[in-house]
């Protein structure tokens, strides 16, 4: 769920839209000052990658403002005006570790513990062994496992079918050992589907109803939700050629629909302490060089592209052709989420829009 391919979405565009705000985005304080220019000039940019993207940005003079470029529904010719739902893939991420983090925090299980002492026999094959997997590695990437994505079975023929995590766990056990990075990294969805099945030992309740009751409920975040096997987005929905998809096979690696408002609310928390005690929130900093150039933590990517500006995100992409980017500056003081309606695009060039724009913010 962290990179994928999808059909090309030829749309019109406009950035005519500025200043519309999602139904949960906050306004600009009056007389704060706020300052669109940078803004604007992001549209402007976006407009280049040729899909509907809905934009949220927060800003101490600007509040949260959600707004957007291009056709959320090409087939209907409905605009993107920044409210619209989407999956948001991996950045589910970093919900989970969130969650697993709190129970740390709570005492009901530490990042050393192994796979074996909470799903004894899962995990032993010829070349994997659960005994010496740890909660951090899976959080981490670091723990050797391959991502089960790469298994053959995944393709869009399987679009419509419940899985479950733990099949897809199995499908993981039986391909070889992924290339790693010189730090052990390499990136697993696997890992996350098998923290997911630790939380359900943990807690008696699966990953869905820990995010829902920790994070989502006492976050009020109304436009979130875990699909489970339903196939559509909540409208308004930023649509693709393929935007019906059952996405259970993705669990705790990447299941999560939101909207860009509630994804900024949910950094905003985290960044800013509101879901982790310091304790947690350290570990969830402490990071190793990944496959990207990119720094990652427990279910966080340290961005450092911007001389001067630590930020903190997690990007995630889906089989049904939906993108997420973001950053958060490490004061949760500035923000910038997409929702982006395709996932053939130039992500650099998306990223150094985001940049710019996170810099520029006021």
């Amino acid at each position: 769920m962290r990179r994928g391919v999808s059909a090309v979405l030829t749309v019109a565009v406009t950035a005519a839209l500025l200043g519309v705000p999602a139904a949960t985005a906050a306004p600009a304080p009056t007389g704060s000052g706020c300052d669109t220019g940078p803004i604007r000039s992001a549209l402007t940019r976006l407009e280049r990658v040729g899909a509907g993207i809905a934009v949220t940005v927060r800003s101490p003079r600007c509040g949260v403002r959600s707004t957007g470029v291009g056709l959320a529904d090409r087939w209907t010719g409905r605009t993107v005006t920044g409210d619209e739902h989407s999956r948001i893939g991996s950045d589910t991420k970093a919900w989970t570790a969130t969650v697993v983090l709190q129970l740390v925090g709570e005492g009901r299980l530490r990042l050393e513990d192994t796979v074996e002492d909470h799903l004894p026999g899962l995990i032993r094959t010829e070349h994997y062994d659960g005994r010496t997997i740890t909660v951090r590695q899976l959080l981490q990437h670091t723990s050797g496992l391959p991502d089960y994505l790469d298994a053959p079975f995944w393709e869009e023929d399987h679009r419509w079918e419940h899985i479950e995590p733990l099949w897809t766990v199995h499908q993981a056990l039986a391909l070889p050992p992924p290339a790693r990075t010189p730090s052990g990294f390499a990136y697993s969805n696997t890992g996350y589907n098998l923290a997911g099945l630790i939380v359900r030992q943990v807690t008696g309740r699966d990953i869905r109803t820990e995010i829902e009751q920790r994070i989502i409920r006492p976050l009020g975040l109304r436009e979130t939700s875990w699909p489970g096997d339903r196939v559509n987005i909540t409208w308004p929905d930023l649509r693709t050629a393929t935007t019906e998809w059952n996405t259970s096979e993705a669990d705790a690696s990447g299941e999560l629909i939101s909207t860009g408002a509630d994804a900024t609310a949910f950094w905003t928390a985290l960044i800013t302490g509101r879901l982790l005690q310091p304790a947690q929130l350290t570990e969830m900093r402490r990071t190793v060089p990944d496959d990207s150039g990119t720094d990652y933590g427990l279910g966080v990517e340290w961005y450092r592209r911007i001389p001067g500006l630590d930020a903190w995100g997690h990007s995630g992409s889906m089989a049904s052709g939906h993108n997420f980017r973001n950053a958060i500056t490490s004061d949760g003081g500035r923000a910038v989420t997409l929702l982006i309606g395709t996932e053939d695009f130039d992500a650099v060039g998306v990223d150094a829009v985001i940049d710019d724009l996170l810099r520029d913010l006021r």
